[in-house]
């Protein structure tokens, strides 16, 4: 085996309370739930998910090099006699119980990071930071949920000096199970905001729900809330409440632990002086946004938190770049030039539309060029849906957006709220947008694309990549920062 063992087949069917089939390995080096990606000597989880069962890609995994797959007990007639499994009675549940062993065999400092807004990229910048000072271990893309985070912590090796788990939830009752399951010593909120109104109904309500991470930290632990936020009260009471003795706050407030002093925002990066625990210190972030220069300051208050490097952690964030559907930016070669594609089409709310739409209007153009935004529907909203989508109209022309092309039922009202001069397209939907934007894009433009998940505005990222070449000299621009 090349890669370090991960678990010992030992270890983990005790875990499990896992029944032994076939020939197993002494131990495993990963796991994973997709058989498209599984590598050899990892085991395959057989989930169970909303639209597909698992166990069905057990021989596929199996083929591609599994070391063994887990699976349910009443699913194990469907596999050949001699095949390498550990069967459970729930795999889910078994996930679960290896997540808890994980935590119990784990010396290293863990944090857990929730929000309405900027959750991952915070988790990406802590990974980024606190890698430079010691093995560090977080969760992959966006594993909050109910599986990603039993499956992110069964993945954390013993050895991992600092490891940061993302939690995520759209009804109350979520992240409080997770959060016992991290037992994370810091705890940081980074924002509220509306998102999830339709489950939760108030901003009360979704502060309350993302104040389930404290249940989790234990007393000697902290909490790391944004003191600029209306409801930075309510969470610091309930993180005492949930008996944290240690509350930091975060923000532009004059009473923030980790305080911004001054930031200078640029299309590509943002330069910040800022004052943690009050030591000064000047850095830069690689990624662009005001949002990411708040949460940084959050970030380093971890940082020295846990112990950590706080200058190497300060200079690591010079290498932070925005992720794929992120926010990461994509030039593409058009017959008259260039011409770039802000990829935003992860997800979309309010407060990250109003990100993101503030992201392209510090985004230079080239000659004749235009800022371009191309819009979906930002799901989850409630009865004030329609609202939030009109209310976007102040940031567009605040922003100095030329063109906004909108998709869906709930952007209409936006599309109708735009003088006419700014109007670029609608359509139902994003798939027939699409027509619209693609002949509509001309070189030095600057377009940026977002949505929420189910608003499906990925292809149309994917279909201007189609017809485009990739520019080269801005992939080597990006690579040299």
């Amino acid at each position: 085996m090349t890669a370090p063992a991960l678990w010992t087949i030992d270890a983990m069917a005790n875990a499990m309370g896992a029944e032994r089939q076939g020939h197993l390995p002494a131990s495993i080096c990963g796991l994973s739930i997709d058989s498209r990606s599984i590598g050899p000597d990892e085991a395959f989880f057989a989930i169970r998910g909303d639209h597909r069962d698992g166990h069905e890609f057990v021989p596929a995994a199996l083929s591609a090099k599994a070391a063994l797959a887990v699976v349910a007990a009443d699913r194990r007639s469907q596999f050949a006699a001699g095949a390498p499994l550990l069967i459970v009675p729930d795999v889910l549940a078994a996930l679960r119980n290896l997540a808890v062993a994980a935590r119990a065999r784990l010396p290293g400092k863990v944090i857990g990071v929730t929000g309405s807004v900027g959750k991952t990229g915070t988790k990406e910048a802590l990974r980024l930071a606190l890698s430079k000072d010691g093995e560090t271990h977080a969760s992959v893309a966006s594993y909050n949920n109910h599986w990603g985070v039993p499956l992110s912590l069964a993945r954390c090796p013993s050895s991992a000096r600092y490891a940061i788990f993302e939690m995520g939830m759209n009804h109350q009752g979520e992240i409080a199970p997770l959060s016992r399951l991290v037992r994370p010593q810091i705890a940081i909120i980074t924002t509220i905001a509306p998102v999830h109104l339709e489950f939760l109904g108030s901003l009360a309500n979704i502060a309350d729900a993302k104040a389930e991470i404290f249940v989790g930290v234990p007393a000697d632990g902290a909490a790391v809330i944004n003191r600029d936020i209306g409801q930075f009260a309510q969470l610091k009471a309930r993180a005492e409440q949930a008996g944290i003795t240690r509350v930091i706050s975060f923000g532009e407030h004059a009473e923030a632990d980790a305080r911004l002093i001054k930031c200078a925002l640029h299309a590509r990066c943002s330069t910040v002086e800022a004052e943690i625990f009050g030591t000064q210190f000047s850095y830069k972030i690689g990624a662009p946004g005001r949002h990411l220069v708040i949460n940084s300051l959050a970030v380093l208050a971890a940082a020295e938190l846990v112990g950590a490097d706080l200058a190497l952690a300060a200079l690591a964030l010079t290498e932070l770049r925005a992720a794929s559907g992120r926010g990461a930016p994509i030039e593409i070669e058009l017959p008259g030039g260039p011409a770039l594609i802000l990829d935003e089409s992860y997800n979309a709310n309010p407060a990250s539309v109003e990100a993101a739409l503030a992201v392209l209007g510090r985004s230079p153009v080239g000659p004749r060029g235009r800022r371009i935004a191309v819009l979906g529907d930002m799901l989850e909203l409630g009865p004030n849906g329609p609202d939030l989508h009109r209310s976007l109209a102040d940031a567009v022309i605040a922003n100095g957006v030329d063109l906004v092309f909108c998709c869906g039922p709930l952007m209409e009202a936006l599309w109708q709220a735009l003088p006419a001069s700014r109007r670029g397209g609608y359509a139902e939907n994003a798939a027939a947008l699409e027509a619209e934007v693609l002949p509509a894009i001309h070189a030095g433009d600057v377009v940026m694309v977002k949505g929420s998940l189910g608003s499906r505005m990925a292809p149309i990222v994917k279909a201007l990549q189609r017809s485009y070449p990739r520019h080269e000299s801005f992939e080597e621009a990006s690579a040299q920062g």
